[in-house]
């Protein structure tokens, strides 16, 4: 067992050097010295040379191991665009080693520099899930207890933070289940999803992922293990729900599930105009009877678009849809699917059908396929496997990801579509709206006040040593114009997966919830030990902050 007390470095199995057991003495009398005066005890306070913490962490009776060369992984992301070698990486095998690791350093105090950042599959996309001459937690190699699934009324699946969603999907369809919300893209880890939202075209029916979660198990800035959920600690449970890792690592959940079909019917139309398409978006998102997926994206200028969709789509007039021309075009494309089953088709295609007749789409642009859902759900696995075969996978990606309120979405897509993107854009542009009442305010995360709001992702990618227009510097330049415009504009948009530089950027992100986040940073983790990519807390939460 762990001591808790300030400088319990005695425990069994635990001998650090004579030098770290004098600098906690001497810190533990200069932090009380310091205590009843104004200034901050960590202006006298001797710091630990980090060598000495590493030796001293190296010394902690763990099941995995720590790596001190060789992790060139752990400084990068799929952004590609920030690179920190950390000072050792902790491949954890148990959820005591994350425990203990996190606990030694708090017992060290302020005095410690020691950062400490969770790594999953590496898809943060400015540096986020690195730190700088820190501690890498790699939670991939966390050995926590297998998935489980549980039948019921309320059925759910048990599994450790590290675990991807994509064997979360397999092995719940074992059971005839599967998880009600997703991310388009299935090869992250839980921990990361869930620590931001986890966000795709189910959301408008079910919420984010952060919304389908019964409990969490959560190791605290301070190394403790907490259970929490909605009913036992439940402000802990909320904090870490879209918390940016700020309050805790996730080290397990507890997942809702649904029955799993076992077809999708997929659909894509395209619109020429932005009002039609945004009103035929939000139509389907207020029905109860309507497709289980919706989403959508711009297109910008592509040349023989229909013609790319044949590879895995069927135009429903193959005619019209051979004459049908996107040269220089901005259209809009929207995107449905209706999950089912085979003995269920006919009504399926009834229901499909009913729905299209409401919408006013281009008539020669309908196409359709049916895939599995497996096939469905993994669909951007597909798009990365012929990247990377392409070596176009591991390329910076600068993304830009925004929740726009419904009242301003078409003054952003005026000036955004209309001037800044006119000519061409680096990646897909994703739009599509989610209905707020499914959103579940206690969480961490912030959204435009408003019923309605737009996901609009610009997923772009740079190639390297370009100078053009698909290079990093001008595509990071476009961004900034955007954010200069909406900005400008006063338009209520925010971040989603959020990057700033400085404390004050994040103090209007977080707007009257700034207050509360930093409650939780003093009560969770109070030295500002973990997550410090995000750049929120640079220093430990004195009660002046």
């Amino acid at each position: 067992m762990v001591s808790s007390k300030p400088g319990g470095f005695y425990e069994q199995g635990r001998f650090p050097s004579i030098k770290i057991l004098i600098l906690v003495l001497l810190n533990s009398i200069l932090h009380k010295a310091n205590s009843g005066s104004n200034n901050s005890a960590s202006n006298s306070l001797v710091p630990f040379p980090p060598h000495e913490i590493l030796s001293s962490l190296q010394t902690l009776p763990l099941h995995g191991h720590f790596s001190l060369r060789d992790n060139e992984d752990a400084a990068k992301d799929f952004g590609n665009i920030h690179h920190f070698p950390p000072l050792a990486v902790l491949h954890p095998k148990t959820v005591s080693d994350i425990s203990l690791t996190i606990k030694h350093v708090f017992e060290m105090g302020f005095a410690s520099q020691l950062k400490i950042a969770a790594r999953g599959h590496g898809h943060s996309l400015q540096g986020q899930a690195q730190v700088h001459g820190g501690l890498v937690i790699n939670m991939e190699s966390l050995q926590g207890p297998e998935i489980k699934v549980y039948n019921g009324e309320l059925p759910y699946v048990d599994v450790s933070g590290g675990e991807l969603w994509i064997n979360i999907l397999h092995e719940t369809l074992k059971h005839g289940l599967a998880p009600k919300s997703w991310t388009d893209y299935l090869h992250l880890t839980v921990g990361g999803t869930l620590s931001n939202a986890g966000i795709s075209g189910q959301a408008f029916k079910h919420g984010p992922q952060i919304n389908n979660i019964f409990q969490l198990e959560v190791i605290t800035g301070k190394g403790e293990v907490v259970t929490c959920s909605g009913n036992r600690n439940a402000d802990l449970f909320y904090g870490v729900l879209g918390g940016l890792g700020q309050f805790g690592i996730i080290t397990r959940a507890r997942i809702s599930l649904e029955p799993a079909p076992m077809m999708v019917k997929w659909i894509r139309v395209l619109y020429s105009e932005f009002s039609t398409f945004t009103m035929d978006q939000e139509y389907l998102i207020s029905l109860n009877n309507t497709f289980d997926y919706i989403e959508g994206f711009v297109i910008i200028n592509r040349t023989g678009i229909l013609n790319n969709w044949r590879s895995s789509f069927d135009p429903k007039n193959p005619l019209q849809a051979s004459q049908f021309s996107s040269d220089g075009k901005t259209l809009y494309c929207l995107e449905m699917a209706k999950y089912f089953n085979p003995d269920e088709a006919e009504a399926m295609n009834q229901s499909v059908d009913q729905l299209l007749s409401k919408l006013s789409y281009i008539p020669s642009t309908l196409f359709l396929s049916e895939v599995s859902y497996v096939e469905f759900l993994d669909r951007v696995h597909v798009s990365e496997n012929k990247l990377r075969a392409q070596g176009l996978w591991e390329v910076p990606h600068p993304w830009l990801n925004l929740l726009i309120p419904r009242s301003e979405i078409h003054d952003f897509a005026e000036e955004v579509f209309g001037n800044i993107l006119k000519d061409t854009s680096n990646g897909p542009i994703l739009i599509y709206p989610v209905n707020q009442t499914r959103w579940n305010s206690k969480t961490s995360l912030v959204t435009p006040e408003e019923d309605v709001f737009y996901l609009v992702a610009l997923l772009s990618s740079a190639l390297p040593n370009s100078t053009g227009a698909d290079s990093l510097e001008h595509i990071l330049a476009q961004n900034n114009r955007i954010i200069d415009f909406y900005t400008g504009a006063q338009l209520r948009v925010k971040q989603y997966l959020p990057h700033y530089s400085t404390q004050e950027e994040w103090q209007v992100h977080f707007g009257s919830r700034w207050e509360a986040f930093v409650e939780r940073k003093r009560a969770y983790d109070p030295l500002a030990l973990l997550a410090p990519g995000h750049r929120i807390f640079q220093k430990a939460v004195s009660s002046s902050c």
